[in-house]
């Protein structure tokens, strides 16, 4: 068995959703050689988020937006948390459903994934800086 582990840094994104897939690969080659096996990909943040979906058509990343922003508004009178501004508290919250990690399977060198899916970084801050990934991958 192989393991392979790093931390990456990611560049600053926009308030969002955005496919980060090929930019992860390209920080982990070692994925050529597992044949069978797993990446997990962590995010050590609590305002921002990973999931997987659609890869193709843009809108799906805005509606997804726009539908967690009605599903955990801003400014709710009852959040204490406000000391980084209205999108603090959001934002750890939507971290929260969302998730901090995604875990894929790896087959003959590659992403074992749908043809449509990829790895999203949900940015759920106004004016986030760069965010730490941690890449882990193990398998024969």
């Amino acid at each position: 068995m192989k393991l392979y582990q790093k931390e990456v840094g990611l560049r600053s994104y926009s308030r969002g959703f955005h496919i980060i897939t090929d930019d992860l690969l390209a920080r982990m080659p070692e994925i050529k050689k597992i044949e069978q096996g797993f990446l997990q990909v962590f995010i050590k943040h609590t305002s921002a988020s990973l999931t997987i979906n659609e890869n193709a058509d843009p809108t799906v990343r805005d509606d997804f937006e726009s539908h967690i922003n009605v599903l955990v508004p801003e400014n709710a009178p009852y959040y204490k948390h406000d000391y980084e501004g209205s999108d603090d508290m959001p934002a750890h919250i939507k971290a929260s459903l969302m998730g901090a990690s995604v875990q894929i399977p790896v087959t003959n060198g590659k992403l074992n994934m749908g043809v449509w899916q990829g790895i999203y970084l949900c940015e759920h801050r106004n004016h986030a800086s760069g965010r730490n990934i941690v890449l882990t991958l193990w398998g024969n």
